[in-house]
């Protein structure tokens, strides 16, 4: 079972170590100062960890259904971090904003693959 998932879950490990890291450890670049780019990143890591479950689980997808089933481990686990930075973090925050990235990612997500899923199974035909 490893195996077959080791891609989610090296973006997951990834995912929790920039979410549980200090900010200090990350240097800001001084000429980028876009409000709320952390949010993009949140919404680019939970959008990158749904499409790669996505990927290795291809296959298994029959309906819709089955693959909000399976959004709800990346959306758990963004909301599980959000309660750990508040628990271990002295300079992390929890953000209801965060959480809310971090879904519209897993779901910008879940969209791009049933607009590309009609395409996927012709392929394969």
């Amino acid at each position: 079972m490893i195996r077959k998932n080791i891609f989610s879950i090296i973006t997951s490990l990834v995912i929790l170590y920039l979410s549980l890291e200090g900010s200090q450890t990350f240097n800001p670049i001084s000429f980028i100062n876009i409000p709320y780019i952390d949010k993009m990143g949140h919404f680019c890591a939970y959008f990158l960890l749904m499409i790669v479950i996505i990927i290795e689980h291809r296959n298994f997808f029959r309906n819709t259904r089955q693959l909000l089933l399976v959004a709800l481990i990346p959306f758990f686990f963004g909301i599980g971090l959000e309660f750990l930075q508040f628990l271990l973090t002295s300079n992390r925050k929890a953000e209801v904003l965060d959480a809310i990235f971090n879904s519209a990612g897993i779901t910008m997500a879940m969209f791009l693959w049933l607009f590309v899923k009609p395409f996927y199974r012709e392929n394969i035909k």
